[in-house]
């Protein structure tokens, strides 16, 4: 699988007719190398691959990584500098989504007769996921399962919402994830108008929807999972908002299917929910990528034209309504996308649950 990412790598660079590129995104650092630190870089060449990181990180990386690793010990640029000139390298690529203003200037004066020619996002050469990585988020998916299936026996009115994302946190630790996929959502009553209301000191109250959105990272690998729970019995409008937003997920994972755009994915959805009434209350994309990285290419939403949608991608998909002063909701899955169609890989029920 490495071999097969460093290929397409390596095409990929033709392509941008370099010589080698240079790496300093974090996650695909990871992706192409199987180290996963921070304050490291990668230089590729079309026939040698360095990791270069400094001594917190020499004897992980050697476990995780068979790249030729290069301590740095004066400041990770002028290492870089350095690989780059021993290599000859003449015209490099980069990746401009990442490399700051001021490291790319220093490296510029550092290397004056290298051509930075190659502007560059290697993110899409991670859109596909192989069977390894498809393994590590249904790990991580099961963990956030069981999480949420454990939160059903402790909400109950009088606590708080940051008392509840700290027992879904901590249960996940338990069972093996490495930290929250991302700051954990709960967010209770007239907070639930709030797409990424983050949990806070609110007690939960009787006869309130619960938006819980929160994930699991295994391996360097995310999750995303969101439920909506009512406390105590729904009422007629809660029901009816419920079964709104669970027809347009259900409806949202029978629409994908490959050799089509995210924009056509989200739509049908969108459009479900604006002819019962919400569409104005209803502005985020129906779903993103998750890998290495917890939002991440491909997307749906009506402006996600920019990439036809293949077999053994994964993504969200997560409709809500969000009214305020009054609360929302929001369903989400993890799904992988099939030959066939979706694959939710998320178990938890959806159903209205009343505890």
């Amino acid at each position: 699988m490495a071999n097969d990412r460093l290929l397409r790598l390596r095409q990929f660079i033709t392509e941008n007719e370099a010589q080698a590129v240079l790496i300093s995104k974090n996650e695909n650092v990871h992706y192409f190398s199987g180290f996963y630190g921070d304050d490291s870089a990668l230089v590729i060449t079309m026939d040698k691959e360095y990791l270069l990181t400094d001594s917190r990180y020499t004897e992980q990386a050697s476990a995780q990584s068979d790249f030729t690793i290069i301590e740095q010990k004066k400041g990770l640029l002028s290492k870089i500098s350095e690989t780059i000139e021993n290599e000859h390298i003449k015209n490099l690529a980069f990746e401009s989504n990442v490399l700051v203003y001021d490291s790319f200037k220093a490296l510029q004066k550092m290397l004056p007769n290298v051509k930075f020619s190659a502007p560059i996002s290697l993110d899409k050469l991670r859109v596909e996921k192989d069977a390894g990585e498809i393994e590590l988020i249904k790990k991580a998916v099961a963990i956030s399962d069981a999480a949420f299936n454990d939160i059903l026996d402790f909400i109950k009115p009088g606590i708080s919402e940051i008392a509840v994302a700290a027992r879904l946190e901590n249960t996940m630790r338990q069972l093996g994830s490495e930290r929250p996929a991302f700051a954990t959502i709960v967010a209770s009553g007239k907070r639930g108008s709030l797409p990424h209301g983050v949990a806070s000191e609110k007690l939960l109250l009787d006869g309130e929807f619960v938006t819980m959105d929160f994930g699991a990272v295994y391996k360097g690998y995310h999750s995303d999972i969101t439920r909506t729970v009512c406390i105590g019995k729904a009422s007629t409008q809660q029901k009816k908002l419920y079964d709104i937003v669970l027809k347009a997920h259900l409806m949202g994972i029978d629409s994908i299917e490959i050799n089509k755009d995210g924009c056509s994915l989200d739509a049908p959805s969108r459009q479900y929910i604006k002819d019962m009434g919400y569409g104005d209350n209803y502005g985020h994309g129906l779903g993103h990528g998750v890998g290495l990285e917890i939002h991440e290419l491909p997307r749906l939403s009506p402006m996600a034209q920019d990439i036809i949608f293949r077999p053994n991608m994964l993504v969200t998909v997560e409709p809500g309504i969000y009214i305020p002063d009054y609360g929302g909701l929001r369903i989400e899955d993890t799904v992988l996308v099939g030959e066939k169609g979706a694959i939710p890989l998320t178990k938890s029920r959806k159903e209205l649950i009343e505890l």
